[in-house]
């Protein structure tokens, strides 16, 4: 009885820890979720927003904004690529890392813009817009470079393997286009086999008779009716005599030895 009450508190333990360890994965990934959503909101915004300031004011605000934009279009398009080709392409890896690294002075050049478009004096900020401008090209094409360089390399891997396929499809049709018909053959000549000497020859059922089986056969049958219609006109065949049947049926045949008598 004890042991059983111990089971049953163990599964509704183990029960109420599944449970909570559901629970809390259940409400992670909604979190993770909503962060997103934030996240990808608040970009949104913020590019609007840096849009509307490059393309309505002009002086510094209207340079820092268009800096800003530039650097945050390329290293999101550099980043999206990357991590959607290294599930592709591991060799995509030591880019993606690489990337990491610039994305740090890319964060990093993104917070001094961002402070300096808050700073009341111009003047000073109008000073430092070419050492601003000289980082923003510099981090952006890295990021271009590593982008085109992963476009690049997946076009030529698609190219490739296009071509290959092309090919295999290409000798496929070819070897489908070869049909030949066989050629007719006498089903007859295929069955050729040398008679035994007491068979019948090969040619007998088509009306030929080996030479030395000529004599004992007779007329043919064409011969005995012709024979017919003209039996009133001529004298009739003189008689064949049998041959000796202890004479030779086929040439090849040896003769038939003479007895010899002590």
């Amino acid at each position: 009885m004890e042991a059983a009450i111990v089971i049953m508190a163990l599964l509704f333990f183990a029960f109420v820890a599944l449970g909570v360890y559901a629970t809390v994965k259940v409400v992670k990934a909604a979190k993770r979720g909503v962060d997103r959503t934030i996240n990808q909101a608040r970009r949104t915004v913020e590019d609007t927003t840096l849009r509307a300031k490059s393309y309505g004011q002009g002086g510094v605000a209207g340079e820092l904004a268009q800096l800003r934009l530039s650097l945050r279009t390329s290293m999101r398009a550099t980043q999206d690529a990357l991590q959607a080709g290294v599930a592709e392409d591991a060799s995509l890896r030591e880019s993606l890392d690489l990337f990491r690294r610039l994305s740090a002075h890319g964060q990093e050049l993104d917070e001094d813009l961002k402070r300096l478009e808050r700073e009341p004096d111009r003047a000073r900020v109008a000073g430092q817009l070419t050492d601003l401008r000289t980082r923003t090209e510099q981090i952006t094409q890295s990021a271009d470079s590593l982008r085109w360089a992963a476009r690049d390399r997946a076009r030529k891997f698609a190219e490739d393997d296009l071509s290959s396929l092309s090919q295999q499809i290409d000798m496929e049709a070819g070897a489908l286009r070869h049909w030949s018909e066989p050629a007719a053959q006498d089903p007859a000549a295929d069955d050729f086999s040398w008679p035994d000497a007491g068979a019948a020859a090969p040619g007998a059922e088509r009306g030929q008779v080996w030479p030395a089986e000529a004599e004992a056969a007779g007329p043919r049958p064409e011969a005995q009716a012709a024979g017919g219609q003209a039996q009133g006109q001529q004298e009739p065949p003189p008689a064949i005599t049998a041959r000796d049947p202890r004479l030779a049926a086929y040439p090849w045949e040896k003769s038939a030895r003479p007895e010899t008598t002590n």
